[in-house]
């Protein structure tokens, strides 16, 4: 079963696949976004392609664990896309998983620009990870 996770921003959205049988997180690209239809569309061209049946979604939370504006946002994108999606969509915490993104790539020793360019992606794979190395217990 193919799981799709997914680290929506305001300017881009990071995608993470999952192998076959759900063991490992592997980001697969960014999309720029451009308005909310088209980027719903991009979305669903990812699912069709990687027959996925599943969509974690990292929900922005704040310290104290309420959802402020960001985390509304992302609440209104997933309802948008499950008018296009009839597809099961899981919300994942996303404290700090751009932190560990960023430091994983100083850790690996990518430059600043690299590093930005894949950010998303790399915290699209942690959301990812994170949900597929709960269910495996």
């Amino acid at each position: 079963m193919r799981i799709l996770g997914l680290d929506v921003g305001q300017k881009t959205v990071g995608v993470a696949i999952s192998d076959p049988l759900g063991f490992t997180a592997q980001g697969i690209t960014t999309i720029r976004r451009t308005k909310k239809s088209q980027d719903i569309l991009e979305v669903k061209k990812i699912c069709d392609e990687y027959s996925v049946e599943k969509i974690v979604i990292g929900l922005p939370k704040n310290m104290d664990g309420s959802i402020g504006f960001a985390g509304e946002k992302i609440k209104e994108f997933s309802e948008a896309l499950k008018e296009v999606i009839d597809l099961e969509i899981i919300f994942w915490d996303e404290r700090l998983t751009t932190v560990a993104a960023h430091r994983a790539m100083i850790e690996a020793d990518l430059s600043r620009s690299k590093r930005k360019k894949i950010v998303d992606k790399v915290a699209a794979t942690y959301i990812l990870q994170g949900y597929l190395d709960l269910i495996s217990k």
